[in-house]
């Protein structure tokens, strides 16, 4: 369960010393839900030299369905067609950067993991980090030589709604809820149609695992915080959950970068959840 791999977390001095080597490649995640054409313009305005943009609806996104959350996972093959008209391979080195912690950028760290792609990296900190040890910005828009890239999927990794209702009435699967409290008690609800959260879920607000720089706590740190919301859960019972699928992964990465191996993606998250009015529904604290 422990294990002590490579972190999937690489520092801006780190980055800013193999920027220039033509085996990594950078991607821009930054979003805003209320305005979703603003990362890209903020991407246009200035970003890490050599970056592309990552739009979360268009590239780490599939178009919503009846039954889906907000942002079902994106269709394998074309994920890596795209990666590959971005100029990356297999052996290609891929950092995820956000501003804001990487709330965004996990998503794409995850997506990689899901493609089996061994070497992918969320910038610690992200583009504030980055600013701050010094590095440079950039106004243009690379072209890259394309690859073809081949998706390995790992389904495993993530988890149905169909399959977690399964796991949690069997008491097989405990969810961790990344949402902010206030909206996982039912307080307020700003974009979904029903308030609440899934019944028995842990609620880690994802600001939990940062520092007040926006960094990621000491592996130690997060080993603590999320075994003292599992106990002695193995990992793998573990499906993460937010709104929609994208702030989930924040838990994730930190309970990887805790050493916390295997835990799951519930990718339909929130808002998929009340699709059914025959699924449970929580308020409150518990």
């Amino acid at each position: 369960m422990h294990h002590s791999g490579p972190s999937p977390l690489i520092d801006a001095p780190t980055l800013i010393r193999a920027i220039q080597d033509p085996g990594w490649r950078v991607f821009d995640c930054r979003f805003s839900l209320a305005d979703p054409s603003r990362g890209q313009q903020d991407y246009l305005d200035a970003h890490i030299p050599g970056a592309l943009y990552a739009h979360l609806d268009a590239h780490l996104s599939s178009p919503i369905g009846p039954e889906t959350g907000r942002h079902p996972l994106p269709d394998p093959s074309l994920l890596a067609s795209w990666l590959g008209d971005c100029g990356v391979s297999s052996d290609t080195r891929i950092v995820a950067y956000d501003d804001v912690g990487g709330a965004f950028s996990g998503r794409l760290w995850w997506l990689l993991r899901w493609l089996g792609h061994p070497h992918a990296y969320v910038l610690d900190g992200g583009l504030p980090a980055w600013l701050a040890a010094g590095g440079a910005t950039s106004r243009a828009v690379p072209k890259y030589a394309p690859h073809r890239l081949t998706p390995g999927v790992r389904d495993p990794l993530w988890v149905s709604t169909a399959r977690l209702s399964e796991e949690l009435a069997a008491g097989r699967m405990r969810v961790i809820d990344a949402r902010a409290a206030e909206r996982f008690r039912g307080e307020v609800e700003p974009i979904d149609p029903v308030a609440g959260h899934i019944p028995g879920a842990i609620n880690l607000p994802l600001a939990g695992n940062l520092d007040a720089d926006g960094r990621f706590l000491s592996p130690a740190r997060l080993r603590e915080r999320f075994t003292n919301a599992i106990a002695d859960l193995p990992p793998e019972q573990i499906a993460h959950s937010c709104g929609s699928g994208v702030n989930a992964c924040h838990n994730l990465l930190a309970m990887e970068i805790a050493g916390l191996t295997g835990s799951r993606l519930y990718a339909g998250s929130w808002s998929e959840w009340i699709r059914s009015p025959d699924r449970p529904v929580a308020v409150g604290p518990g």
